[in-house]
């Protein structure tokens, strides 16, 4: 029957050991004939002693099984697998019917052995062999002392009959397997030997045994002990998970916070602490240790296996001294990581000196600790503890090396993340420095706005925004981009914001402004190009966006122009929200192409918002749903400009920024009409004394009379230099604001120069005058010609 070994052996033995019945088989097989053996003693054809089990079941009378060495005819040695049977003949006697069939491996150990079976018997590995029934042929004695047991007392039983337990259940189920399918199976377990605290690991190969037809006759296992295998691997899932997770972000207090969760998730460790020297807590630059000098850290992170378990002594943010003397400080000064048992003097002294300290160690049963110091490019930044109370294992010798490694490889990474953290600090206090501290009192509009550097874990931008007052009572809004990020794009943020000013304070119309701004970018680039860059980079990389406008309270005229900047958001008083159509314009930096002005006549109490892209291209949506966002929060805007302002950073940036943001409201006003006085003068001398006149008597009318001699000689001369050097129309204008200001348009473009005249010059004196009597003049160009303005603080108690 397929599946079955035919029995080659059949003999019937009485009671006494003496051959009865002597089968065909059992003569082919030992070449002996019925008639030699028949009536005489079985023991006769044994080579060795039947094994003591083998005996004392024969002497109770219970069913045998074993492997027997017996005798050949021609003197040769025959292992045979027997097994015996006990019958009663018609009158009662005992008889044993035994059978047997020689096995594919037969088990070492019985007399002369061939070559094969002292390979098998010397083998430095476990190996055993299984017949088809997966019942154990024969073992090495490698592998009778993995089993606890003798060759003689598992003889003829399977894995399941000699211990019906895990893990020998699942290995009796795999070799069935393998006789059925005729596969190899690789099979790995891991375990604690008896009497060791290291857990093992073994790796078990069962192997089909073939005959030359292919047909399955047995399985063999063959066991490998693959402990040290299976703590490398291990040490490397530990330390490859570590190189991915930690270092993901470059902010130092969450490197310290990934440490310490791989240590943790990995099995490493049932507590771990991360405390850095305050120095590095805070980005700075960490310097030698002090000899004999307390050490003072921050708590800058901590991870346990169970939630709140055990409490900290110290809190996340907290600081913790270690006193001179003590076995953290010396563990610091030694370099190098130690561990220890709460039975160790040097930890024991340690933990007395914080009764809360010895009463956490107590409570969880914290029995294995390691103190590892945290070193990156040869300077301390701090110490790390591992703890266990849950694993019974004590820390080896291979777990302090491997701490070591984790707390090697997280040292660089904080180390970067100190660097990035401290050049990211100057970077922002350049910055910061260089946008406006507060913002000037204003006549044409209330203003409002927030700047927002990006997330930690990224440079600095270059955004900017400025508000100028110009004169007329007039003022410029500016919001600029500086590609790049970091220091560089901050110092050329600076360096643009410092040209808008001073081309702002010579009254530049918005396109010019940034045609003279695109001039200055592309000469900056040239300055920092590929030599100053490196050979590889190309020129162009100095660049930005800005937008800039004009808003003037008396006319309500607003003029812009943008270059390459997103379009400003307009929110009329009804609540309608539209986004001005300006004429975009090329970014600077690119040279050779115009800048368009748009001018747009604004309603009293409408809103500009202006921004930077980093605030539409927030993360979680693209610019195309960021513009619609921004709709949204403004079509309702609040009375109080800084609500609307929280209104829209709430609605748009769910975090974080990715990028620079920029925001700035502006609500514009109304200069009252009784503050505005504007008259037309003819091309006529007389003109002059009329003008006095007339602005003596506003002056009278506004309750300024102190300034009436001033002001008459600031408005002679001025109409005077019209007349004889500008030409038709000429306008005079007073504006009364927080200062006195006179105007006087020409429709000449010929800019006035201020010239000291010599002693025998008729004229000359002039605009010296003017400057002498007011706090501050100049000009600016009109659609029409020019306009010189001159400034006069009010008297005082007005």
């Amino acid at each position: 029957m397929q599946g079955r070994v035919p029995e080659d052996l059949a003999v019937v033995v009485d009671a006494g050991g003496v051959i009865m019945v002597w089968s065909d088989g059992a003569r082919r097989l030992l070449g002996h004939e019925p008639a030699e053996l028949v009536g005489r003693p079985v023991t006769d054809l044994l080579t060795t002693d039947l094994p003591e089990s083998t005996r004392r079941h024969v002497a109770e009378g219970r069913p045998w099984s074993g492997e027997v060495a017996l005798l050949h005819r021609d003197g040769d040695r025959v292992v045979v697998r027997l097994r015996g049977t006990p019958l009663r003949d018609a009158e009662g006697r005992r008889l044993w019917l035994v059978t047997g069939t020689v096995p594919a491996y037969p088990r070492a150990g019985y007399g002369t052995l061939p070559l094969w079976d002292l390979t098998l018997a010397q083998l430095p590995v476990p190996v055993a062999v299984y017949d088809r029934e997966a019942r154990l042929v024969g073992a090495n004695d490698v592998m009778t002392e993995v089993m606890g047991r003798s060759v003689e007392e598992m003889q003829g039983l399977t894995l399941w009959e000699i211990e019906p337990n895990p893990p020998f259940d699942t290995y009796d189920r795999l070799q069935r397997e393998v006789l059925r399918t005729g596969e190899m199976i690789l099979h790995e377990e891991h375990g604690t030997a008896p009497g060791e605290i290291r857990p093992h690991a073994w790796s078990m190969f069962l192997s089909p045994l073939k005959d030359e037809s292919g047909m399955v006759q047995g399985v063999s296992a063959t066991v490998f002990d693959t402990t040290e295998q299976s703590w490398a691997r291990r040490r490397l899932a530990v330390i490859n998970e570590a190189s991915l997770r930690i270092g993901s972000t470059l902010d130092v207090t969450r490197t310290a916070e990934e440490m310490a969760e791989v240590a943790v998730t990995a099995g490493f460790a049932d507590f771990v602490t991360v405390d850095l020297l305050e120095s590095v807590a805070k980005g700075d630059e960490p310097g030698p240790l002090p000899p004999d000098t307390p050490v003072v850290l921050r708590r800058s992170a901590q991870r346990s296996v169970l939630e709140g378990c055990p409490e900290s002594v110290v809190a996340p943010g907290g600081v913790i001294r270690y006193p001179v003397g003590t076995l953290p400080l010396r563990t610091l000064a030694a370099e190098r990581g130690a561990r220890h048992r709460p039975g160790d003097p040097d930890l024991l002294e340690w933990l007395e000196s914080s009764p809360a300290r010895a009463a956490t160690v107590s409570r969880y049963l914290i029995h294995s600790v390691m103190m590892v110091p945290l070193r990156a490019r040869g300077v301390t930044l701090g110490m790390v503890h591992f703890l266990r109370h849950r694993n019974p294992d004590a820390f080896s010798e291979d777990d302090l090396l491997l701490a070591e490694d984790i707390v090697a490889r997280a040292a660089v990474s904080v180390d970067n993340a100190r660097r990035f953290t401290r050049e990211r600090r100057m970077a922002l206090a350049l910055q910061r420095s260089l946008l406006p501290e507060r913002l000037p009192d204003l006549a044409a509009m209330d203003i409002a706005y927030r700047y927002l550097p990006t997330g930690a874990g990224a440079d600095i931008g270059g955004d900017w925004f400025d508000v100028i007052p110009l004169s007329g009572t007039r003022v410029a809004l500016v919001v600029g981009d500086v590609v790049g990020h970091g220091i560089h794009a901050s110092a050329t943020m600076g360096r643009l914001r410092t040209a808008v000013r001073t081309l702002a304070d010579v009254d530049l119309a918005p396109d010019e402004l940034l045609t003279q701004l695109d001039d200055l970018v592309i000469r900056l680039d040239r300055e920092e190009g590929p030599q100053a860059r490196g050979a590889e980079e190309t020129p162009g990389q100095v660049g930005a966006t800005c937008l800039y406008a004009v808003y003037d309270p008396v006319s309500r005229r607003c003029t812009m122009a943008r270059a390459g900047h997103p379009p400003p958001a307009l929110v009329t008083p009804d609540g309608g929200v539209r986004f001005l159509d300006l004429p975009a314009g090329p970014p600077l930096g690119l040279g050779g192409l115009p800048f368009e002005a748009s001018e747009i006549q604004l309603e009293e109490n409408s809103l500009l918002a202006l921004y930077t892209d980093g605030l539409l291209e927030a993360p979680g949506h693209d610019i195309e749903a960021g513009t619609a966002l921004l709709r949204q929060a403004l079509s309702s805007p609040a009375e109080a400009l800084e609500e609307t302002c929280e209104r829209v950073l709430r609605t748009l940036l769910t975090g974080r920024p990715a990028d620079d943001v920029v925001l700035m409201l502006a609500r514009t006003t109304v200069l009252d009409a009784g503050k505005v006085r504007t008259w037309q003068l003819p091309p006529d001398p007389a003109a002059v004394a009329r003008a006095r006149k007339m602005a003596s008597e506003q002056l009278a009318e506004w309750g300024l009379t102190e300034a009436e001699f001033a002001t008459e000689l600031i408005v002679s001369e001025l109409v005077t230099n019209a007349l004889r050097y500008g030409g038709a129309p000429i306008e005079l204008r007073l504006i009364r604001d927080a200062t006195l200001i006179c105007e006087v348009s020409d429709g000449s473009s010929t800019a006035p120069h201020l010239r000291r005249a010599r002693v025998f010059d008729e004229g000359g004196r002039g605009l010296l005058l003017v400057a002498q009597l007011a706090e501050r003049w100049g000009s600016r160009q009109t659609a029409t010609g020019k306009t010189i303005w001159a400034e006069q603080p009010l008297p005082a108690g007005v």
